[in-house]
């Protein structure tokens, strides 16, 4: 009974940082993306000191600092965990030149050799308590990567995933180039 109230509380908290952030009122400025992933890496990092972060150089981007903060919090936190049962754990974070005509948008990515998942389900996994592994196995409220989807979407980005089970994952994302609302 204590377990599951604790995780009723967790689950609960989730939620209210997901109704936080979805009221988050924007503040676009230039953001200098290494510094913001540099960061967060680093902090994240020290829980899980055996993995290898190369952080590429990152484009800079049009957005709320504390918002795309919080999606390389979640995004980076969910490789290291993932990928902390591999043999040699790695996380990278890097940028793509964007496509189409006109270039579009860079794509940022953070891509580690974990635990993956079949590709089938990568959409299922941008909605609220959607979990492709079990709790026991990986713990975590199934919140984030809605939060992040959330977050992407209010900049005017998309994300998407790609993924095999035990070969990692990739997740990508772009932001509007001149941010929206």
């Amino acid at each position: 009974i204590d377990e599951n109230a604790q995780r009723m509380g967790r689950l609960i908290d989730a939620l209210l940082e997901l109704m936080r952030m979805s009221r988050h009122a924007l503040t676009h400025r230039r953001l200098d993306m290494t510094r913001i992933a540099g960061t967060t890496c680093r902090e994240l990092q020290r829980g899980y000191p055996g993995t290898g972060i190369e952080i590429g150089a990152l484009p800079e981007a049009q957005g709320d600092e504390i918002l795309v903060q919080q999606v390389y919090a979640n995004l980076v936190g969910n490789a290291l965990k993932f990928s902390s049962k591999a043999a040699s754990p790695r996380v990278e974070v890097g940028a793509e030149a964007g496509a189409g005509a006109s270039g579009g948008p860079p794509v940022y990515f953070v891509r580690d050799n974990g635990a993956g998942f079949e590709a089938g389900h990568a959409a299922k996994l941008f909605k609220p308590f959607e979990r492709l592994h079990s709790e026991q196995e990986f713990p975590g409220t199934g919140i984030g990567l809605a939060l992040v989807s959330l977050i992407v979407q209010r900049h005017g980005g998309r994300i998407w995933a790609e993924s095999a089970p035990g070969r990692g994952s990739t997740f990508r994302f772009t932001l509007a180039q001149g941010g929206s609302g």
